[in-house]
């Protein structure tokens, strides 16, 4: 078998920058590239931050009126953002949705929702400052986002 490039391979890494980005779209699926963190920097997201992010963001855009959209939503393995995967949502919505989601993730206070032995393969590693400063970066960066920012710099 010929191992073939993949798309998120094909983006120029050395000029993304952060910010919401459309990774692909299939059919009516549209995978979303949320670049919290600039690429090969060496300032990543913490592993804590991260999962509990995850767990935060997965929650709230799944427990809205647009949940029923919702397909995906995880880290990305090199810990610089997120995939976000939808169906049939307007780019604007998407935008919105994930600036209404930093939003909570920013103000977030209480437990992590799923975060226990018996919902979680690995609950004990969280971090929510983590999380929040993750979250709070992000806010004014993505204030005047546009479904027109939404492709990536060649």
């Amino acid at each position: 078998m010929e191992l073939k490039q993949i798309a998120s391979f094909q983006v120029d890494h050395r000029k993304l920058t952060e910010g919401m980005y459309t990774s692909r779209v299939d059919g009516d699926v549209v995978t979303y590239d949320i670049r919290m963190v600039r690429p090969n920097c060496g300032a990543y997201l913490g592993y804590g931050a991260i999962h509990s992010f995850e767990h935060l963001f997965a929650t709230y855009v799944r427990s809205g009126p647009q949940s029923d959209k919702v397909i995906y939503a995880g880290p990305m393995g090199c810990r610089t953002g997120f995939y976000f995967l939808v169906r049939d949502m307007d780019p604007a919505a998407a935008i919105d949705l994930v600036k209404e989601t930093m939003d909570f993730i920013a103000g977030y206070e209480g437990p992590i929702p799923g975060a226990t032995e018996a919902e979680c393969g690995n609950y004990r590693e969280q971090d929510l400052e983590g999380a929040r400063a993750a979250a709070k970066k992000m806010i004014p960066i993505l204030a005047d986002w546009t479904a027109d920012k939404l492709v990536y710099q060649k």
